[in-house]
């Protein structure tokens, strides 16, 4: 193989792993629109208001993405998460998100 070859196909195959990921990044706009159901629980902004519930507003947007993903595999159980997410696609669960990052935590507000 020649050199430049060589070099092309290792850059390839660099851009699959780390695309490969969870480096889809969301639509925050577009997760508010799709967050209406989570609000039951999660509270509009991602800070319930019951104590029952996880508060997820400002939480990092990698780390919901992965909570997702892993709810919607079984990977995490919860039945109700789970149900929740089962129709949803990745870029459904990237936006959302996108949206909850983008909302203050509650002890950040003043």
């Amino acid at each position: 193989m020649k050199p430049g070859m060589q070099c092309m196909v290792i850059l390839g195959l660099v851009a699959g792993v780390f695309g490969s990921g969870l480096a889809q990044a969301g639509d925050a706009r577009q997760g508010k629109e799709k967050a209406t159901i989570c609000a039951a629980c999660h509270g509009l902004d991602g800070n319930s208001p019951s104590p029952e519930f996880p508060r997820i507003g400002g939480q990092h947007e990698d780390y919901l993405l992965r909570a997702l993903l892993d709810y919607k595999s079984g990977e995490r159980k919860n039945p109700i998460m789970a149900s929740q997410v089962e129709s949803l696609s990745k870029k459904d669960l990237a936006d959302l998100a996108a949206w909850y990052a983008s909302q203050s935590g509650l002890y950040l507000k003043r």
